[in-house]
């Protein structure tokens, strides 16, 4: 593979690093090159390195730049250029558009603070880079919250990846450092820009009130920037600056850290700062703010502190624990240490960016079309269609993880932030068609999308979404979809004649709807009866289950009994379902846990029927992920559901359920399991609902759950291997 960085040239600390140790990584398996665009210290080190290097006086500006990023994009001929900073990025672009080359950049933080209290360089090279970032191909975050950021700003999750910045720590001393002498000094020490976001005035804050408890304790401050005289009249001011040096540009950041013995870090914002691991290399423990990647590296009170920004009190607190407790330096300092190496290496950072490249050009290589559009209830709050959603997506991407989604949604900030994929609002029209002309497969589903009890206009758009696909040039499968109620006679046959003429394949996730297509006449699809695709998602493990019951105030180790339901016109009985609970608590000392499906609707009905309770219980309200769900659901001894996909969800688990019946889905997934376990609102009564918790308690769980959930798993298989048919079908015929 040949890469091009192009790099601004001026990086210091952490970018240079970052650049140079990538670099050379690289350069062992591909054919690189560096174009830095000004002569100094990173093209200087960049040569010693042995990396193949070009570089520019800076003094003849962007016009000679161009000129040079252009002559050697003609002579290397790179299949991917790669930019760090800001005028990189916009001579990047400038490129991309002139030779359609793929051009990416590494966000290292925050664009719209890299120029903070810069108010002249924000409104100029800020303006230029957010303007350039736009126009990007790809973007690499260094930090998930980096991520998300991007995300949140409205580029494209697709077109984001995150890696981790990474050290070398194969030369590192693997012994912790040697006991220091009760009267010896406490050494504090910070390498960053003095600029404000770093917030060393916070440092100097936070160390001259531990300073007053603890007189042994001494403030080293690494780095240079334009607020070095405003941070040295602080520490004057505080008294502290007789026990403060500041040490200018450390150009040995290892020797540095070898004398430091707590490393800290005040920045208002980060992505994952190297000053973090070069401590780490050094067995250094470490103080730091609760922002960006930090907390994926510095978890607090085992690997190191955290602290919220501007919290000078809380900081002082940590530094008096270190300094004064000599045991407990030396264990973050250790556990620090055995986690970065592990999971922070330079040979790691160099895979995971090895990678993108890769999938850079399988991507370019494509083509124009290849995506899929995925239609459903999304985006709406409701558990079981976000579920639906999240196992589509996941099956799809073992099938093909260079394929681009795009998602129909309510509410498409959040399905992009949450699904890291394309999404626009279900009704926007124009979107809606621009996405097909891209795409490969078109998925209606899962869930009940084709039925008229919603209202009649729910059908029509439903079954306009299937003929705009088809019209469009996509496959279409219909993916663990249950189809009715569909009362209209004219809605019937409407529906019929639409997916006769659209779908290629239908896979169902029950019996009853295999029953009303063949009442349709729906023949010419290939129709497969599956299961829900929520039923192979993974679940939160042991520990999950425990800490989602603890948000709730549950203990994890009681015996529960849950009850989903929701509000629903003929629900007219809460007091049977209330006296049902107090008798699972009497007979069988079950705990009534009450727990939403879909947000915040269902609560308020929880709420009702717990308030009929005279026995101990617990109404959850808190949002929980949908794998948190599926495990808590599972751990309970039983669940009784109105909601499809609580019964779902608890099977999914393993647990034994008791469908509360409003409509014929759960009726559909009680018989379909094999049970009789079903109660109608009609006929719902305390006695019967204890009746069916009694033949529960009296069985074997191996044979009502377990064996009930490794079934419709193995059935579930059917809805990705319908799709990988259809996508391996449309290659061919392209």
């Amino acid at each position: 593979m040949r890469i091009m960085l192009f790099a601004a040239g001026g990086d210091i600390g952490g970018g240079k690093t970052h650049i140079l140790s990538l670099a050379r990584e690289l350069a062992e398996e591909n054919t690189l090159r560096l174009i830095s665009f000004r002569r100094g210290v990173l093209s200087a080190e960049a040569r010693e390195m042995g990396i193949d290097t070009v570089d520019v006086d800076s003094d003849l500006g962007t016009v000679k730049a161009f000129q040079l990023a252009l002559s050697q994009a003609d002579a290397f001929v790179p299949d991917v250029i790669h930019c760090h900073g800001a005028k990189a990025n916009m001579l990047g672009i400038l490129i991309k558009r002139i030779k359609g080359i793929p051009v990416m950049t590494t966000v290292h933080s925050d664009p719209r603070l890299d120029y903070l209290g810069m108010p002249l360089k924000q409104y100029t090279y800020g303006a230029i880079n957010a303007y350039a970032l736009r126009r990007m191909d790809y973007f690499v975050a260094v930090a998930d919250r980096m991520h998300e950021l991007l995300i949140e700003r409205g580029f494209d999750p697709q077109s984001i990846f995150t890696i981790y910045n990474g050290l070398d720590f194969s030369l590192a001393k693997t012994e912790s450092r040697p006991a220091k002498d009760p009267g010896e000094t406490i050494r504090v020490g910070i390498a960053a820009r003095l600029t404000p976001i770093k917030d060393i005035a916070t440092v100097i804050r936070a160390f001259a009130l531990a300073y007053e408890k603890e007189p042994r304790l001494r403030l080293s401050i690494a780095g240079t920037g334009e607020d070095g005289s405003a941070l040295k009249k602080l520490t004057h001011q505080l008294g502290v600056d007789g026990v403060t040096v500041f040490e200018g540009w450390v150009e040995d950041i290892k020797t540095y850290f070898s004398g430091i013995d707590i490393n800290v870090l005040a920045s208002l914002s980060e992505t994952f700062p190297y000053s973090l691991l070069e401590g780490a290399y050094q067995h250094c423990p470490a103080i730091a703010t609760n922002v960006g990647g930090i907390p994926s590296l510095i978890d607090h009170e085992v690997t190191g502190y955290l602290f919220e920004p501007g919290d000078v009190e809380t900081f002082a607190g940590h530094i008096l624990d270190l300094a004064r407790n000599e045991n407990l330096r030396k264990t973050l300092a250790e556990n620090l240490f055995e986690k970065s190496s592990r999971e922070f290496s330079l040979e790691k950072m160099k895979r995971d960016q090895q990678r993108i490249y890769e999938t850079i050009l399988r991507r370019k290589a494509a083509g124009t079309r290849n995506g899929a559009v995925l239609c459903g209830a999304y985006g709406r709050g409701n558990a079981g269609d976000e579920a639906i959603l999240r196992a589509i997506l996941t099956q799809l991407r073992r099938i093909d993880p260079d394929m681009p989604f795009h998602v129909m949604s309510r509410n498409p900030a959040e399905t992009r932030l949450k699904e890291k994929v394309g999404s626009y609002y279900i009704f926007n029209v124009p979107a809606f068609i621009g996405s097909l002309r891209k795409a490969r497969l078109f998925v209606n589903g899962g869930g009940s999308l084709i039925q008229d009890v919603t209202s009649s206009r729910s059908l029509y758009f439903y079954l306009f979404t299937l003929w705009a696909a088809r019209r469009f040039g996509c496959r279409i499968v219909m993916y663990g979809c249950g189809i009715g109620p569909i009362s209209g006679v004219r809605n019937r046959r409407i529906a019929g004649r639409v997916l006769n003429a659209t779908a290629d394949i239908i896979t169902l996730r029950d019996s009853v709807s295999l029953d009303l297509l063949r009442e349709m006449g729906v023949s010419r699809p290939e129709i497969i009866l599956a299961a829900d695709p929520a039923v192979n998602l993974e679940h939160a493990g042991p520990e999950g289950v425990r800490n989602a019951f603890a948000k709730e105030g549950i203990p994890a180790n009681i015996p529960k009994i849950g009850f989903c339901l929701r509000a629903w016109e003929t629900f007219t009985r809460p007091g049977e379902v209330a006296k049902a609970a107090e008798y699972a608590w009497n007979a069988y000392g079950l705990t009534p846990v009450f727990l939403p499906i879909e947000m915040p609707k269902d609560m308020p009905v929880g709420e009702t029927v717990s308030r009929m309770l005279s026995v101990p219980h617990y109404v959850c309200r808190q949002n929980h992920p949908v794998e948190d769900l599926i495990g808590m659901l599972g751990s309970m001894e039983l669940v009784l559901g109105m909601r499809l996909h609580s019964l779902i969800f608890a099977t999914a688990g393993g647990a034994p359920v008791v469908g509360i019946s409003y409509d014929v889905k759960v009726d559909s997934f009680i018989k379909d399991i094999g049970s009789t376990a079903c109660v109608s609102l009609q006929g719902l009564r305390a006695e019967v609902l204890c009746r069916h918790i009694d033949d529960v308690m009296t069985q074997e769980r191996e044979h009502l759950g377990e064996g009930v959930r490794r079934r419709l798993q193995e059935m579930e298989r059917a809805n990705g291997l319908a799709a990988a048919k259809l996508l391996k079908e449309e290659r061919v015929c392209s």
